[in-house]
């Protein structure tokens, strides 16, 4: 148990004023009837520009989906509400055209896509470089942007991140099944998105001018058209003065994605304060790094992953390891007074699993069936 789960009465940490907070996440579209992926984004997220905002919501590259962006939030109360506010809204766009709008990590049931592709042009460029690469490119995400000013603090914060994205990989996983199959895994989204040339852990960074260099190689090598596509699971945004965190699977619930971000503000603004006082951050070799990401994809929270954020990366079980991030993280959640939400989730996670562990429950308890799974997670129009 967290300490803030427990009860244990924590004194106030010596922080500053929080730092801004936004999610983003991805939604699939199934069918009412069929609960199988279906191809009506265009329609989707024309009816949602009313409901939630223009700058709210957004066709992703597969037609089956439907991305939401947040405002740019303080507290936890006002993060939460926003997050639940646009659910709904997309929800209730999506029931306009006969859909639910479901927060799986991939389709539990039906394949997403593309093709067809979202009619953008970055897309449409996607498709002639890429190719077959982009088939059922249609997964979900849960981005989460926490506001750093200084560029040159947010790279070398990367170096403290890094070690960190296999288990919060391990927790989020909200992705087990794909096109009516159990694919053994707890998020099968990251190896489905692994396969982009410019996906994966970031290396490690030893500046704003050794970011852009990497940045501008990857981009002359083919692998990746611009900065955007620089697809590292933490990465400094390529347009706005934050830290994107891009390692998690859309979470099941509105108040465990509220949590997720919480938990990754802290992280950073931890990170941040490092750089700043000086501290190391441990180098992770990258075929380690990339190898314990697989390792939290594969086997969620009952495997066992290597401490990537520790110098002697011993294997550890992820109970122990979620207590450690605990003690890494208390401190900012404690002045945030965010302790007490993020430890009940952290508890929660630790006694019953993470998304991909509910879905598989559900099914159970339903005889195996995979429409009920799309249906408990189906968000409720507003």
């Amino acid at each position: 148990m967290t300490p803030a789960a427990a009860g244990t009465p924590v004194a106030p940490a010596e922080v500053t004023a929080p730092p801004t907070v936004g999610v983003e996440e991805e939604f699939v579209l199934a069918g009412r009837h069929s609960r199988a992926a279906v191809h009506r984004a265009p329609s989707v997220v024309r009816a949602a520009l009313g409901r939630i905002g223009a700058s709210h919501v957004t066709a992703e590259v597969s037609q089956a989906q439907v991305e939401t962006v947040s405002a740019v939030c303080r507290t936890a109360a006002e993060l939460e509400a926003e997050i639940v506010r646009l659910r709904r809204g997309a929800a209730a766009a999506a029931a306009e055209y006969d859909c639910l709008l479901v927060p799986s990590g991939t389709p539990v049931l039906g394949r997403p896509g593309p093709p067809p592709i979202a009619d953008k042009p970055r897309y449409r460029a996607f498709a002639r470089r890429f190719g077959p690469l982009m088939h059922d490119q249609g997964v979900n995400a849960c981005h989460v942007h926490v506001g750093v000013d200084d560029r040159e603090e947010a790279v070398r914060a990367v170096n403290h991140l890094r070690g960190w994205m296999p288990l919060l990989l391990a927790i989020t996983g909200n992705s087990p099944y794909s096109d009516g199959t159990d694919t053994a895994y707890a998020s099968w989204r990251t190896m489905v998105w692994s396969r982009w040339p410019s996906a994966g852990p970031p290396p490690y960074l030893r500046g704003v001018a050794h970011y852009e260099r990497i940045v501008g190689q990857l981009i002359a090598s083919g692998a990746a058209m611009d900065p955007a596509m620089i697809y590292w699971y933490v990465r400094p945004s390529p347009h706005l003065p934050t830290l994107e965190v891009r390692i998690a699977d859309v979470l099941p619930e509105a108040a465990t994605t509220a949590a997720y971000a919480l938990l990754v503000r802290a992280l950073v603004a931890g990170a941040v304060q490092a750089v700043r006082t000086g501290e190391p951050a441990p180098e992770v070799p990258d075929p380690l790094l990339r190898a314990a990401c697989w390792q939290a994809a594969r086997h969620g929270t009952s495997g066992i992953l290597p401490a990537t954020h520790t110098r002697d990366h011993t294997p550890t079980a992820v109970g122990p390891l979620v207590e450690e991030l605990w003690k890494r993280v208390e401190p900012q959640l404690t002045g945030y007074g965010d302790d007490r939400r993020v430890g009940d989730w952290l508890s929660a996670v630790q006694s019953r699993g993470s998304g991909s562990s509910r879905q598989r429950r559900i099914a159970g308890h339903h005889g195996g069936s995979l429409q009920a799974v799309v249906d408990t997670l189906a968000v409720e129009p507003r």
